[in-house]
């Protein structure tokens, strides 16, 4: 019977095909599981048929319904395994599959595809400028060290053409995968031991046998990071309901070649937009650094909040599937990682200050003590200042330097404000209490002990890093020694919601030299995209080691779809009938309820919806409920719980002038200007993050006056 296979471009099509096609293509693939390799080509309704003028001889199309095509790479080797490379609609799919070459690369002896036409068309007239030019990316290296790497004829003459790196990068689209990784690692300077050794080596067999390039099995075989094997019924119909599990876990080569670097000299960081897999990069670490370490060592992935931790554990046991590697990994959060040290090492944990208790104890300090501060400032200070510098003498307080404060403190008003704190952690203790960061700042403290488990982890991987605070990473960087792969860091701070500000030098996690960028989106369209990077225009973000600014230039998607939805409607009841229209669109249109997210900014909005939405027949769940990834329902939840998470289809609503930015969450300007601005810019990332967590769409809406957020974000974008 035939063997059916599945590469990687398929999987990023699928997600968006209309229902119907996503039948059509459950249709013709259950018959590769059901007909034999004659009955196939036999098969009137599969239309399995050769594609004109090919590149490739075993190129065939079948058909999936009157207007969509199927790209089939078939075996012609008297071999029986069938790969679907494309889903393209009817009269593209030709032009698609002629332009495409599939090869074997002989050092890697896995499969991979370039657009052969296109690099034949190139090539001659790059040749022409290249023979002036005084010299050449790869000058450096001769032919037979590019052979042996897996440089291939056809990829060697354009690349004997390029002149420098953003000329390689052109070639992305074009180059085979693997050979465009070698050429990317030679570029940046490696050596051909070391790109042998970190790009070829581990995706080489350990017995590649005699090269074979006419064995299309075995190449299929040999590219599990790229290609899906079906091995029966049951699987493909798996696999086929719920795609997305596999591109949850999925690598594209520039994740890949952070992912399974061989080893770091010490912290290293990734950093990138919405959507460009650094999750998904922070979960092949940890699989990278399993089979690196002791059989006895632990591996700490942590993050910033449960929901966050919980996805992370269910994708990793997705990435594993082996319980007992699974159980070497402790996912959990650093507030929990911290309580866990403190309960561990001093027997009881104090019992925790919630933020409304916090607040009201600084409100009646500042009464007390007369003070002209807001509590909302002596938090703030108490947060950013004396926490965050570990400061615990009033000395030291008086010798800070209050980086990101606006208001200068002279020395006899910092002798008031240190007041002030020391009334605060009286009071706390007196009470058996303590805040978070304070339970933090203590783990720190003792992980910084000299004792034998001081360090429980050979390696830490941190993902959403951008809003930890400092007393945080001292927690991390306490739980692991320093040395290679000590921490391994992924976050993006344009998704920095919680306004905290570090500067990971200072804090012993030194990351120049060590640190890199992922700039394309694999999740959302260029269209969603663009119109939420608008949102963002202009603002100064300071990159994750608060060393300078960090950019969204360059950053992109090869995705593309409907442009995202505003709708401004006259009061409430009209915004939330629209928005259950629309989810009714969304499900009609072969969405799942729960691929659909609709997300407010508070959760008495939400009830109404979820209400509203089930009487128009609709399941609705409560993310804070905890919903499984098998609960059937609308997800709803709060902008800020909607972090780290993705869907295929997003409302955010209730995007009015008095929720954003909503006036609670910013200090005013009177009071702290830096603090202000600062608190501004978390008000703008909370809603770039809830937009960039739609996949194909995205729709907004306010009723009333709609945010001054909106007026630099709506180009681009439809109106209703």
């Amino acid at each position: 019977m035939p063997q059916l296979a599945f590469a990687n471009t398929f999987w990023d099509k699928y997600e968006q095909l209309e229902k119907p096609v996503r039948a059509g293509v459950r249709k013709a693939m259950k018959k590769f599981q059901q007909l034999t390799v004659g009955e196939l080509h036999a098969d009137k309704g599969l239309h399995l048929e050769s594609v004109e003028n090919a590149a490739d001889r075993r190129m065939r199309t079948i058909r999936i319904t009157d207007f969509w095509r199927g790209v089939v790479l078939a075996p012609d080797d008297g071999g029986d395994t069938f790969l679907l490379v494309n889903v393209v609609p009817h009269d593209k799919a030709y032009e698609w599959a002629a332009k495409r070459l599939y090869t074997v690369n002989s050092a890697t002896r896995g499969l991979e595809v370039r657009n052969v036409v296109a690099i034949e068309q190139l090539t001659p007239v790059l040749e022409q400028t290249a023979a002036k030019a005084p010299a050449r990316l790869f000058d450096g290296f001769p032919d037979a060290s590019l052979e042996r790497l897996g440089i291939d004829e056809g990829t060697l003459r354009a690349a004997r053409t390029i002149l420098d790196k953003p000329q390689l990068e052109a070639f992305a689209s074009l180059f085979p995968e693997d050979q465009f990784e070698v050429l990317q690692f030679l570029a940046e300077g490696f050596d051909e031991e070391t790109v042998w050794r970190e790009v070829v080596a581990p995706r080489r067999p350990a017995d590649p046998g005699p090269y074979n390039p006419e064995d299309l099995s075995t190449a299929i075989a040999n590219t599990s990071s790229r290609i899906t094997v079906v091995t029966g019924a049951e699987e493909l119909e798996e696999i086929l309901t719920k795609p997305f599990a596999a591109w949850r876990i999925f690598l594209h080569p520039a994740q890949r070649r952070v992912a399974y670097r061989a080893t770091f000299s010490g912290p290293a960081q990734v950093s990138g937009g919405p959507g460009t897999g650094k999750t998904v990069v922070a979960l092949h670490r940890v699989k990278h650094l399993l089979g690196r370490s002791p059989h006895g060592s632990r591996i700490l992935l942590t993050t910033y909040t449960t929901a966050l931790a919980k996805s992370l554990r269910e994708n990793l046991a997705l990435l594993l599937e082996d319980d007992a590697l699974l159980q070497r990994v402790d996912v959990t959060t650093v507030d929990a990682l911290a309580r866990d040290v403190v309960r561990r090492r001093r027997g009881s944990v104090p019992k925790l200050c919630d933020d409304a208790d916090e607040r009201y104890r600084w409100r009646k300090i500042r009464q007390k003590l007369h003070l002209d501060w807001s509590e909302q400032f002596l938090s703030q200070e108490y947060r950013h200042v004396v926490l965050a510098q570990s400061i615990s003498t009033e000395d030291e307080y008086l010798k800070a330097v209050r980086r990101g404060r606006g208001s200068s403190l002279g020395p006899v008003k910092r002798v008031r404000v240190w007041q002030a704190i020391q009334m605060f952690e009286q009071g706390l203790r007196k009470d058996g209490k303590c805040t978070y960061l304070q339970l933090c700042a203590e783990a720190a403290k003792l992980l910084s002990e000299p004792t034998a488990d001081a360090r429980p982890y050979a390696h830490v991987i941190v993902d959403e890093a951008q809003d930890l605070h400092p007393v945080q990473w001292r927690v991390l960087r306490g739980a692991v020694a320093p040395g290679p792969d000590d921490l391994f860091i992924t976050g993006d701070p344009h998704q920095r919601i919680y306004d905290s500000r570090v500067s990971l030098g200072s804090l012993g996690i030194p990351v120049a030299g060590r640190s890199s960028r992922l700039r394309i989106n694999y999740r959302s369209t260029e269209e969603i995209l663009r119109w939420a990077a608008q949102l963002m225009e202009d603002e100064p973000v300071e990159s994750l080691a608060g060393d300078g600014l960090d950019s969204l230039s360059g950053y992109r998607s090869l995705l593309h779809g409907r442009r995202p939805v505003l709708a401004g409607l006259g009061n409430e009841e009209a915004e939330w009938a629209a928005v259950v229209e629309r989810v009714q669109d969304w499900v009609a249109g072969g969405a799942a309820p729960a691929e659909i997210a609709v997300t407010a900014r508070f959760h008495q909005t939400l009830n109404k919806i979820k209400t509203r939405l089930e009487r128009a027949g609709l399941p609705a769940v409560l993310i804070k409920d905890g919903p499984t990834q098998q609960d059937a329902g609308v997800r709803l939840a709060t902008l800020h719980a909607m972090k780290g998470l993705e869907f295929r289809c997003v409302a955010v609503i209730g995007v009015t002038a008095g929720a954003f930015p909503f006036p609670p969450a910013v200090t005013p300007v009177e009071v702290d200007q830096l603090q202000h601005q600062a608190d501004m810019l978390s008000e703008r990332c909370l809603l770039y993050v809830a937009c960039t967590r739609a996949r194909e769409e995205l729709y907004v809406s306010h009723s009333g006056k709609g945010s001054h957020f909106l007026r630099s974000g709506v180009r681009g974008g439809a109106h209703v």
